[in-house]
């Protein structure tokens, strides 16, 4: 561009700007207009090519001038600076016509300057100029309309002067002053109403400094832009950027929907409520496609600019019933939002038709409001609506348009997605707990070893329902199985596994193996599973931890597989970890279980748990293992209490993982509940053993028992001699049943079979099982045992 115009105007001041040259462009003359205009002294230009001060190609240039008179020449100021000037070059005749020399001038273009003048008062946008006190000294028509008011009013006041004392003007002040400050250009921008309007608009300001050919600051020029649009757009995409992380952060139906009324008051709307289907809820799979006709839904959230949400007309949890030609139902019906307005008869109608809804507007002096109704749908499927509420005043007048629906659908989207999955989360958590629930035990079998109290709690996390479970198995000879265990993973599949594995440790328990035995059992079955499996990509893991507690001889025999070790609270207060080889986990294969054997007294309590326990609130085993024992040393009325006391000591409000706590007091039979006779491998033996347990029964006083048991002791001893060996042990219990117990040498069980009419045996244990409610077999160190179980009689 000509920078003549501003530049030039400076130096007619001072005189024209005019050089003298001679024929072969060397200045001879140099006024005081060029010297203003280039910043070169007369002394340091005379003598000098002219070229030297021209920029680029300098023989066109000097060739232009020659031969038309004028040109508009590129200029290297003293400062370094570069300028295009409009020069006129006019020759001066020698005494033999010619040429002598040239008279160069910078020429005024007043036409330019015209048009500079008229392009600033009828620019399209805001245009200033303050002096550097911040004191308008020029404003174009637009910055007039603007601020309302003839220029008059504002040239020579101070900008603070005419606008009100607000944060926004504050801030334009300060960036008046720091170009001023700092000589650089700078940006502000501000969201505000203009002193001419009501409306609010987004404004962007640029700033600069304005400087004279010298370089000094004369004052701070700059132009507004009425950027409310770009602000919107910014404003949705950032909108649409927090939805990203804001919207689903919980696998929760209600959660989902409180956060998208939220995100949308007041960015988008000054109220929004969302209601939703009752199958949503009850995370039941809603019919797919639209939902047509008269629709119940049930409101789950809503939020308001206004504290306490004065708008609603159905409290939260409430259910109301949207008729086909209300806003909500035409879109769930159609499946597009629905953007209605007061004023129109659909709306007007369905409002004035609801009594409390009519009974809002009045409260609210009937303003007028936009209403936006969005169908949340995911994956095919409806889910409820979202209702948006613009209020419509002065200051906002705008009803939604369509950036505002296609902002709505976005975040609907969004959130009907997160929505879903809170849904189908909610529902394989209900069926995964209901299922485990269904597998943990229900009524525990009775017996007389150990007093118990148990505790399952399922996992509050996304992760879903763990495979934690415990067992009270009932053994023979009045001692019982206490089991603990966790299988790795969470949801339906954990569950199904956990309900695999604990009906095998039955199956198992019921077979009388020792507990290192049982495990080993037990790994290679999870190994068969988890080989069946491998084709689904499933993998089957879990700790187990089984214990068998005698309460005659007062001893418990404890394997574990992985498991975390119990700890035992003895009678007089003190509290141990039990040292248990922890043993691979289930599934790993090949490696084998040790048991450790532990005298139990009479009243002590076995802790057992699931790692979930002590592994909460992010504490590390030992310290979860010390708050464990503290916990258990802390005095209770019974084993509920220590429950809970365990529970509220070590768990925090949501648990991660899931526990499971299985607190067991252990009882112990009186030496006078138990007889025992060591028997000689000697058939005249048996009448012995017949009479020595018909003695013991008069003494208890069950000499109805007596016929019975007399033939289950002979057929049991006489098999002993017959086909085990000594040593042999009879033993007879009184409890809560009559037990008799044949041990021999003879590791191989014995079975029942049907006797032929000839056959002189095979009779003995058909008839033990005929005449006992149970009986079987058990492994012992040195051979077996063999055991069956009476009724008492009625005292």
């Amino acid at each position: 561009m000509v920078i003549l115009p501003g530049d030039a105007g400076r130096a007619t001041t001072a005189g024209d700007a005019r050089a003298v040259v001679d024929v072969h462009g060397v200045v001879t003359g140099w006024s005081e207009g060029a010297r203003l205009l280039t910043g070169y002294t007369t002394r340091e230009i005379t003598g000098r090519p002219l070229s030297e001060l021209m920029d680029g190609d300098c023989d066109a240039a000097w060739r232009d001038l020659r031969s038309s008179g004028g040109a508009v020449v590129a200029v290297r100021r003293a400062d370094g600076r570069r300028t295009e000037l409009a020069l006129r070059a006019c020759p001066w005749q020698g005494d033999e016509g010619g040429p002598r020399g040239y008279v160069i001038t910078a020429v005024p273009d007043d036409e330019a300057r015209a048009l500079g003048e008229l392009a600033f008062r009828q620019a399209s946008v805001s245009m200033s100029v303050l002096d550097t006190e911040q004191r308008y000294l020029r404003m174009n028509d637009t910055a007039c309309r603007i601020m309302g008011r003839a220029a008059a009013e504002f040239l020579g006041r101070s900008y603070p002067d005419t606008v009100e004392d607000a944060e926004h003007s504050r801030g334009f002040l300060r960036h008046l002053r720091e170009v001023v400050e700092t000589g650089r250009p700078v940006r502000y921008e501000s969201w505000t109403r203009t002193p001419s309007g009501r409306r609010m608009h987004a404004w962007s300001t640029e700033m600069w400094p304005l400087r004279d050919p010298s370089g000094q600051l004369l004052g701070v020029s700059l132009a507004a832009f009425d950027s409310s649009e770009q602000h919107g757009a910014r404003q949705r995409l950032a909108l649409l950027n927090k939805a990203a992380t804001s919207i689903g952060t919980k696998l929760d139906v209600i959660h989902t929907a409180r956060e998208l009324a939220e995100l949308a008051v007041p960015r988008l709307a000054d109220f929004a409520s969302v209601d939703l289907l009752h199958s949503v809820l009850a995370g039941e799979e809603p019919a797919a496609g639209p939902e047509a006709g008269e629709l119940r839904l049930r409101r789950v959230a809503h939020h308001s600019r206004t504290a306490g949400v004065p708008e609603a007309a159905i409290d939260l949890g409430a259910a109301d019933v949207y008729p086909p030609s209300s806003p909500p139902a035409r879109a769930l019906a159609t499946g597009d939002p629905v953007v209605t307005r007061t004023g129109e008869a659909d709306l007007d109608v369905w409002l004035a038709r609801h009594h409390d809804r009519a009974a809002k507007l009045r409260e609210n002096d009937n303003r007028d409001f936009s209403l936006m109704a969005v169908p949340l749908v995911a994956r095919g499927t409806t889910l409820g609506v979202a209702v948006f509420v613009r209020l419509l005043t002065p200051q906002s007048p705008d009803p939604f348009g369509q950036d505002d629906v296609s902002l709505a659908r976005e975040l609907a989207s969004r959130a009907a997605v997160c929505v879903d999955n809170a849904r189908r989360y909610t529902r394989e958590h209900t069926t995964a707990l209901a299922l485990q629930r269904s597998l943990l035990p229900q009524v525990v079998t009775d017996q007389a070893a150990v007093e118990f109290a148990s505790r399952y709690l399922p996992a509050l996390s996304q992760a879903g329902v763990g495979g934690d479970w415990f067992d009270v198995i009932p053994l023979s000879g009045t001692r019982v199985a206490l089991v603990v265990g966790d299988v790795v993973g969470h949801g339906i599949h954990a569950s199904v596994t956990m309900g695999r594995l604990r009906t095998a440790v039955w199956t198992l328990a019921d077979v009388d193996l020792p507990p290192d035995e049982l495990l080993t059992h037990l790994d290679d079955l999870v190994g068969h599973l988890a080989a069946d499996e491998s084709g689904v990509g499933a993998e089957i893991g879990a700790t187990c931890l089984y214990a068998v507690y005698d309460p005659v001889s007062r001893h418990v025999t404890i394997a574990s597989a992985g498991h975390p070790p119990p700890a035992v609270l003895y009678p007089n207060g003190t509290v141990e970890v039990v040292g248990v080889s922890a043993g691979p986990m289930l599934g790993v294969g090949g490696l084998p279980f040790e048991s450790t054997e532990l005298d139990m007294p009479e009243g002590a309590v076995l802790a057992l748990y699931t790692d979930g326990l002590i592994e909460a609130r992010d504490l590390d085993v030992d310290a979860g293992t010390a708050a464990l024992c503290t916990a258990l040393a802390t005095p209770a009325g019974n084993l509920e209490d220590a429950c809970d006391n365990v529970l509220k000591a070590l768990l925090p409000e949501r648990p991660a993982d899931d526990v499971a706590l299985l607190l067991a007091r252990t009882r112990a039979l009186d030496t006078g509940q138990v007889a025992v006779w060591d028997l000689p491998a000697d058939p005249a033996v048996v009448a012995t053993a017949r009479q020595n347990a018909t003695e013991q029964l008069a003494d208890w006083g069950l000499d109805e028992a007596a016929f019975v048991t007399e033939l289950v002791v002979s057929e049991l001893v006489t098999n002993a001699i017959r086909y085990g060996g000594a040593p042999i042990q009879l033993r007879l219990i009184r409890n809560r049943a009559l037990i008799c117990e044949v041990s021999d040498a003879s590791s191989t069980s014995p079975h029942l079979r049907r006797a032929r009419t000839y056959d002189e045996g095979g009779r003995g244990l058909l008839l033990v099982a005929q005449l006992t409610d149970r009986w079987g077999t058990r492994p012992t160190g040195t051979g077996k045992t063999i055991w069956a179980e009476q009724p008492l009689p009625v005292q």
